[in-house]
């Protein structure tokens, strides 16, 4: 289904694992790039290595375990998009950088966010799982600090599980969305990174284990990065009707990257509220 977009030419980015500072990083440069129009609306699919736990935008630090992170080997990140947490190991992570202005990103967020998860719908499905959208969010819900057990409008969902956690980020008329597809794992490992007490880690493992699911147990097999980023490609390809184009960042954008990451890095962005 391509809803009618004109055909669109798109770089396509299949990067490696890099730590938590250097992925938000590279996303915030490719949108910065975009908006100065250097760079084509980019999709890009990435790893995470070492594991890393990521916060909202304005979700509390306080929030976080440090000490259990550190004996865990779990670096701790803030994203630039808003949302809660998630720990990023086992996954594919994808990005959009556009502008506002692109027919794929009109409306709010909430509907931009439903145009462009088409693409995330259709490459589930050539994977093989039976993936739908859900409806809005059952809002005034007691809050979580976990992103993958806290409802959002229009999830992508696997027998009424989430499977795909996603946020968004507008700025001067750009557009950032990115999210987290778990291949395979445990989703509730993330429980051993927050602050909680022995008897609230086991209420919430189980609260995880409820609602969410990875890509393996929704198919029953393994996949592996590369067999999902391929398959999400075709779905963002087909779904809204782009031709994805393989290149890397350019020299400007690598430029951006050693400068941006130098905040993603820092105790003061991370402990911002």
């Amino acid at each position: 289904m391509t809803m009618g977009y004109a055909s669109a030419t798109w770089r396509l980015i299949l990067d490696g694992q890099a730590d938590g500072a250097t992925n938000m990083a590279v996303d915030e440069a490719i949108l910065t790039a975009v908006l100065e129009g250097s760079s084509p609306p980019t999709l890009r699919f990435y790893g995470w290595s070492p594991p890393c736990l990521s916060l909202g935008r304005n979700q509390p630090l306080a929030d976080v375990d440090r000490a259990a992170c550190i004996r865990a080997g779990v670096d701790v990140v803030r994203r630039p998009t808003g949302g809660r947490a998630i720990l990023h190991t086992d996954e594919l992570t994808y990005s959009l950088a556009l502008l506002q202005s692109d027919p794929r990103a009109t409306g709010d967020v909430v509907e931009s966010y439903r145009r462009l998860s088409e693409g995330l719908l259709v490459g589930l499905r050539l994977l093989g799982a039976d993936a739908r959208r859900a409806g809005a969010a059952k809002h005034g819900l007691a809050p979580s600090a976990i992103c993958f057990e806290t409802p959002s409008d229009y999830e992508i969902i696997v027998a009424g599980r989430k499977l795909v956690g996603s946020a968004q980020w507008r700025t001067q008329g750009g557009l950032l969305q990115h999210g987290s597809l778990p291949l395979h794992g445990d989703p509730a490992r993330i429980v051993d990174c927050l602050a909680l007490t022995p008897e609230e880690r086991e209420t919430e493992r189980a609260r995880v284990h409820r609602r969410a699911m990875t890509l393996e147990e929704a198919l029953g097999r393994t996949v592996s990065f590369t067999e999902a980023a391929q398959a999400l490609s075709a779905g963002f390809a087909q779904a809204l009707h782009l031709i994805l184009t393989p290149a890397p960042l350019t020299e400007r954008e690598r430029a951006l990257v050693a400068e941006i990451r130098r905040r993603y890095a820092s105790p003061e962005w991370t402990a911002r509220r």
